[in-house]
């Protein structure tokens, strides 16, 4: 079942939005902390510790860089399309990661990293958030009990309501929609709104620290990231992908299928052949394209040394199931709705969020 969150407008207005968003940048991380019960669920610093910045704005409006293996990337992800017409834009919120702080489950972090997405990243562009259903993994724990078996849910703290519910509500009086579909993970959601919206002419953008989005990346999808160490948001594009791993996008989940996912807990090749290392898999794929070119391949030929021919004939089956736990599927049964594409009113935000902020420290 869905759950569609509406908009509620308000008659106050408390505080410019952009202030109290640099005045929480300023704050000290400790702050952020909220809750005492652990997870080791993926969190907003994990996706970001490659990404090690060259210099930094002390304006929030201002551009930053970054480095990424070396290479100065512009924050706006906007270079590569400097030539063509303009796309409207169209946010996918992945909520549940920006729910934590570290490992542990934190109210702050999420307003924190929501106050900065709405003042210096979507403006007043169109907001969907998604929220993980009921039992949204039970499909891919079928196939593989790992997947996820360390995660718990956020904690709502001193919160009597459902941690999603009190996510919802805070959403919903900033006036974007919230979609949270029983039986399905927020992932696969994404993917499937994001390639209705693709379809309709917009350029889309997913919020979230998950590298699992990667492999959506293309002219017309994007990520932006939240980086921890730096407090702020950063676009990851095409042309960033094409630099950091001189490969598709397409290749991005062939490679991880090949090597695991320790976060997600899907065990790589290198459990049962050791040998088989990260050189030869990323060699392997960027040759053949994909994990089903590669293994159609080596069913019928040698495709490499004989550790790696051995192990991708023996374990095919194996790797062909961390596919399915890997991909990301976009025929979730949910219809993008018109009313979402509008432009959103901010005029809420700073309300909201300053009442937020004022109840956690209450």
């Amino acid at each position: 079942m869905m759950t569609t969150v509406g908009y509620a407008q308000s008659n106050s207005f408390l505080l410019s939005m952009r202030s109290q968003s640099i005045e929480k940048t300023k704050a000290p991380r400790a702050k952020w902390v909220a809750s005492s019960s652990s997870s080791s669920s993926s969190s907003s610093s994990s996706s970001s510790s490659h990404l090690r910045a060259s210099s930094v704005s002390p304006s929030s409006t201002e551009a930053f860089h970054r480095v990424d293996y070396g290479q100065a990337i512009a924050n706006d992800g906007m270079n590569e399309e400097s030539s063509k017409k303009k796309k409207k834009r169209v946010f996918f919120l992945d909520v549940s990661p920006l729910c934590y702080e570290g490992n542990k489950p934190s109210s702050q972090a999420f307003g924190h990293w929501l106050s900065l997405f709405f003042s210096q990243v979507s403006l007043t562009d169109p907001v969907i958030a998604v929220l993980d259903g009921e039992e949204g993994n039970k499909l891919r724990r079928e196939l593989l009990p790992s997947y996820k078996a360390h995660r718990k849910s956020p904690n709502p703290g001193k919160y009597s309501k459902r941690p999603h519910q009190f996510v919802e509500e805070v959403l919903r009086k900033c006036n974007v929609p919230v979609v949270r579909l029983q039986g399905h993970e927020a992932d696969d959601v994404v993917a499937t709104l994001m390639e209705q919206a693709v379809q309709r002419g917009y350029r889309a953008v997913i919020a979230s620290p998950d590298k699992d989005f990667k492999q959506l990346i293309s002219e017309n999808v994007q990520i932006v990231i939240p980086l921890a160490d730096l407090r702020r948001w950063s676009f990851y594009t095409l042309k960033h992908y094409h630099a950091q791993y001189n490969c598709d996008p397409q290749s991005d989940l062939s490679f991880r299928c090949i090597m695991g996912d320790k976060v997600d807990g899907v065990p790589g090749i290198q459990h049962v052949v050791p040998a088989f290392g990260r050189k030869t898999a990323m060699k392997l794929v960027r040759k053949h394209g994909s994990l089903e070119s590669l293994l159609s391949a080596a069913a019928v030929r040698t495709v490499g040394r004989p550790y790696a021919q051995e192990a991708l004939t023996k374990y095919a089956d194996y790797l062909r199931r961390n596919y399915q736990v890997l991909a990301l599927k976009r025929d979730v049964k949910v219809q993008i709705e018109e009313e979402w594409l509008v432009e959103r009113t901010t005029s809420n935000d700073s309300e909201v969020l300053s009442s937020f902020f004022s109840t956690l420290h209450g």
